[in-house]
């Protein structure tokens, strides 16, 4: 074969290729619904696995990455309240039990996030004049508790795809999937504990499952019906897809529909250097370090003033050196801490001398702490971080406090047990093992799934046969009452058969008297 018919092979293979390519790159749009950084983390880790296959993708957001080839972001930061260094005090007051919240995200979380969409006249152009002809699927963060943000995808025959940046969406699984999760075997969202276990937590599960489910539907309706808005849907449209931030590892096994696709650790980056000060410190620390941050969401500046006495005064009894992240000057700083506003939090987790991380419990942070097996000092402040963290503990590589219950020496003792005892070390490595054995990378699902509901026109064949079901229906409600019935008028048909009976031996029995009598 001549050099020349090479050279014309190559190139028509090239251009194959590349019409291949083209003809199957999707167009995307995305739209951020909530503005907070861990969620907009998940939601970019997505997209990013979605551009990287060739797909094009124009996003709505709050949090502004930069604009790349086949990704063009649009501004929404300045529509959304930020949820950035939030006051500790008031987060907790919001969550000091598992019923007040649901009140405070549906009216503060997802009515108001609809109601800054439904207003924006950018957004509404693209849902009403491109979105049908310009683009192939649609991607949303869908709400927490409230459904109202469905409306977003309703007016299309799109594919919808949902990115729940949390392990778990108790409040809207009905409308999302059909299936809801059983409360003998999995806790809600705002549950302490990673499983309910004994008979008084299945109890506890079941009243809290039991009463979210019926005030959030309660207080739907009432909105609705006081209040009712453009982006009330009478029929929400469930998604063709889900992808969801959740892992076997660090939430327990259960079961979900098949068109939800669990990526947890999907935003997981490869390792970059460290900045120089920082890996200095790290590195001459003959003991170790120990990373101490509470996310983007709280401010460590905002903790109680009895408390942050209590961290400072048992880190300075470490031998190991520490990294805190916090706001500000921090009053009489111990000699072994450094102080930053931020950390590069991923790359220090994979440091080899990082013994122990202290989080409040995001799911995202866990998942850098899991990958790097390092053990887990956690202090659930408020939401999902409880069984965040819960879950580590029963995998044997994490300690869980109260943070307003804690004191010096507690805080002291945990750390020093995270740090010495060789159990809590071999059981991070372990789940760091078990958590990176997957058939197929987070992204290359992403990918793949994105393009099957597309191919096959939203996969309809992948939603649950429950979403075509009632909630009496679902719940078996109406086939309970038929049995009920059928038990019913079994007992009424005994009862007049012994009262039958009785009547007939009555008057035989009469009779005979009578014969006797006679």
């Amino acid at each position: 074969m001549s050099h020349k018919s090479m050279i014309s092979i190559v190139i028509f293979t090239l251009v194959s290729c590349t019409c291949i390519q083209s003809g199957n790159t999707a167009r995307i749009l995305a739209i951020e619904t909530f503005a907070g950084k861990s969620h907009w983390n998940f939601m970019s880790s997505v997209l990013r696995a979605m551009t990287d296959n060739g797909h094009n993708v124009t996003v709505f957001t709050p949090f502004l990455d930069g604009n790349r080839e086949n990704y063009t972001e649009i501004d929404m930061s300045n529509i959304f309240p930020m949820k950035l260094n939030m006051s500790l005090v008031r987060m907790r007051n919001i969550f000091n039990n598992w019923f007040t919240p649901i009140s405070f995200m549906m009216k503060n979380d997802g009515r108001r996030s609809c109601e800054i969409l439904h207003n924006n006249d950018q957004l509404n152009d693209f849902l009403e004049n491109k979105l049908q002809t310009d683009f192939d699927a649609i991607v949303i963060e869908p709400g927490i508790v409230s459904g109202c943000l469905s409306y977003l995808g309703a007016n299309s025959n799109l594919p919808v795809i949902y990115t729940t940046p949390i392990p778990i969406n108790t409040y809207t699984e009905r409308i999302t999937y059909g299936d809801v999760s059983n409360p003998a075997t999995v806790s809600p969202m705002l549950f302490n504990f990673a499983v309910p276990k004994t008979f008084n937590q299945r109890f506890t599960n079941t009243l809290i499952w039991l009463y979210s489910s019926i005030i959030v539907k309660f207080q739907e309706f009432l909105l609705q019906l006081f209040d009712s808005k453009p982006y009330d849907l009478g029929t929400i449209n469930p998604p063709s897809l889900v992808f969801m931030n959740t892992h076997f590892i660090s939430d327990k096994s259960r079961p979900t529909p098949s068109n939800v696709v669990n990526v947890g650790g999907i935003h997981l980056k490869p390792y970059k250097k460290i900045p120089k000060d920082i890996l200095d410190f790290i590195e001459d620390s003959p003991h170790g370090v120990i990373l101490f941050t509470f996310g983007s969401t709280t401010a460590m500046s905002s903790i109680p003033k009895y408390i942050l006495t209590a961290f400072r005064e048992a880190l300075a009894e470490l031998p190991q050196k520490v990294l805190l992240k916090y706001e500000g000057e921090m009053e009489d700083k111990p000699k072994n801490v450094m102080t930053r506003k931020w950390f590069p939090q991923r790359d220090i987790l994979l440091h080899k001398n990082v013994k122990v991380f202290i989080s409040h419990g995001g799911i995202s942070g866990l998942y850098e702490a899991v990958d790097g097996g390092v053990p887990v000092l956690g202090f659930p402040l408020f939401g999902d971080q409880y069984r965040n963290i819960d879950n580590l503990v029963e995998a044997g590589m994490g300690i869980s406090m109260e943070i307003y219950a804690v004191t010096k020496d507690t805080f002291l003792k945990n750390l020093l047990d995270l740090v010495n005892d060789e159990k809590y070390i071999k059981n991070a490595k372990i789940t760091s093992e078990i958590f990176k054995d997957r058939p197929i990378s987070p992204e290359k699902s992403v990918a793949y799934w994105t393009e099957y509901v597309i191919r096959h026109k939203g996969a309809p064949h992948l939603k649950s046969q429950a979403l075509n079901l009632t909630w009496y229906q679902y719940f078996l409600l109406d086939i309970i009452a038929v049995i009920l019935i059928f038990i019913l008028i079994f007992i009424l048909i005994v009862l007049k058969f012994f009262k039958f009976i009785h009547t007939i031996y009555y008057k035989i029995c009469s009779s005979l008297s009578k014969v006797k009598s006679d």
